[in-house]
C-alpha cells in the first residue's frame, strides 16, 4: 500500500562521488579556448603563450570571509572568484587564458552545489576568452577557493604600478560603488534593489579595457578591488607620485542615490572606497581611450592620494586584511 510521503532524495555528496568523480563531473564536456593546448585530465595542463611571457595572479576566497552563500548562489561565487583574479591579469595589461582552481571542502559538501560554483568559474572564464585548464581538490573544515589565472601579453609591455607620471590623467574604466552598495543592502538583511546586490554577487570587470589601456599608452594600472583610494595608494607609492582625484569627476547612479539615501551613506563614499567592482584605474600621458572617465591627475610629491587636493576624511580609503 502506497505512503503518504516519500522519501527526500538523498543528495550525492563529495565523500561519495570522490575527489576523481567531482574533477570528471566539472570538467567534461566543456568547451576550451585555442589558448588551451592540453586541459584538465593529466599532470598539468598546458596553455600557450605566444611571446615567451605569463601574466599569473591567485586569490584566495574563504567562505564567511569572502562570500556568504546565504547571499549568493554557488554559481555567483562561482563567477566572483574567476572575476577577481582574471581582473587581475586585465590590470597588467593582459588578455586572460587560463585558470587554475583549488578547492577544498568538507567531505559532506553537496556534489549539485560543487558543480553550480564550477559553472560559474567557466561561465566567468568564457566570458573573458579563458579556459578552466585543471586545478586540485582537497578535504578541509570550510569552503575555500584558491584562482590561479593566467594571461598573455601579446607582444605589449605590462602596465604596472610603478609607472605613472607627474602630468599624467587618471581614468577609470568599469563601475565602481555598487559593490559596496550591494553589500550594505544584504548587511542590513535587504535583497533588494535587485541591481544594486547583484553587482556584490556578481562583479562585470571591463577586461577588454585593460590590454586597450596599455595599447594606449598606459603608465600604470591596477583593478579596484579593495576600494578606489586604496588601490590608487598602492600606484602613488610604487610610482614616488601624488594622485589626486577629483570628486565632482565622479556621477553618482540614481540607483546608488537611493540607497545611499535609505541607508543614510553619501553614495560618494562607496565609489571612492568600495571594493570588489573590479574596475579598473590607470595613468595615461594623453588623450583616454573610449569608454574610460578622466577621475584626477598625477603631480610630483611625496606619494599620497588625495582628493580635491586634500587627505580624504570620510573614514578608512578601503578594505584592508587583518585590520579589523
Amino acid at each position: 500500500m502506497p505512503t503518504s510521503s516519500t522519501p527526500a532524495e538523498k543528495k550525492i555528496t563529495l565523500a561519495s562521488l570522490g575527489e576523481f568523480g567531482l574533477i570528471a563531473s566539472v570538467t567534461t564536456g566543456r568547451t576550451q579556448p585555442a589558448s588551451t593546448l592540453l586541459g584538465p585530465g593529466d599532470d598539468a595542463a598546458v596553455v600557450a603563450a605566444p611571446d615567451g611571457r605569463v601574466v599569473a595572479c591567485t586569490d584566495v576566497l574563504v567562505e564567511g570571509v569572502h562570500f556568504r552563500l546565504d547571499w549568493s548562489t554557488p554559481e555567483q561565487v562561482g563567477r566572483k572568484a574567476a572575476a577577481a583574479n582574471l581582473a587581475d591579469v586585465a590590470a597588467m595589461g593582459a588578455v586572460p587564458t587560463a585558470l587554475l582552481v583549488g578547492l577544498a571542502c568538507p567531505a559532506d559538501t553537496d556534489v549539485e552545489m560543487l558543480q553550480a560554483l564550477t559553472d560559474g568559474l567557466w561561465a566567468e572564464a568564457a566570458t573573458a576568452g579563458a579556459g578552466v585548464v585543471g586545478g586540485d581538490v582537497a578535504a578541509s573544515s570550510q569552503l575555500v577557493l584558491s584562482v590561479t589565472a593566467l594571461g598573455s601579453l601579446g607582444g605589449l609591455d605590462p602596465v604596472t604600478r610603478g609607472g605613472a607620471r607627474p602630468g599624467d590623467v587618471v581614468a577609470v574604466a568599469g563601475r565602481l560603488g555598487w559593490s559596496a552598495a550591494g553589500l550594505a543592502v544584504l548587511g542590513r538583511g535587504f535583497r533588494s534593489p535587485v541591481a544594486v546586490v547583484g553587482a556584490h554577487r556578481v562583479p562585470e570587470p571591463p577586461y577588454a579595457a585593460g590590454p586597450q589601456a596599455a595599447r594606449a599608452g598606459a603608465t600604470a594600472m591596477i583593478d579596484v578591488s579593495d576600494g578606489l583610494l586604496a588601490d590608487l595608494g598602492h600606484v602613488a607609492v610604487a610610482s614616488g607620485v601624488v594622485v589626486d582625484v577629483r570628486s565632482a569627476a565622479f556621477s553618482v547612479a540614481g540607483r546608488l542615490a537611493d540607497v545611499g539615501q535609505a541607508l543614510g551613506v553619501d553614495p560618494l563614499h562607496w565609489i571612492l572606497t568600495g571594493g570588489e567592482d573590479h574596475a579598473l584605474v590607470a595613468a595615461f600621458p594623453g588623450p583616454v581611450p573610449e569608454g574610460w572617465s578622466v577621475v584626477g591627475e598625477v603631480r610630483s610629491g611625496a606619494a599620497a592620494v588625495l582628493v580635491d587636493g586634500r587627505p580624504y576624511e570620510g573614514g578608512p580609503a578601503g578594505w584592508e586584511h587583518f585590520s579589523r
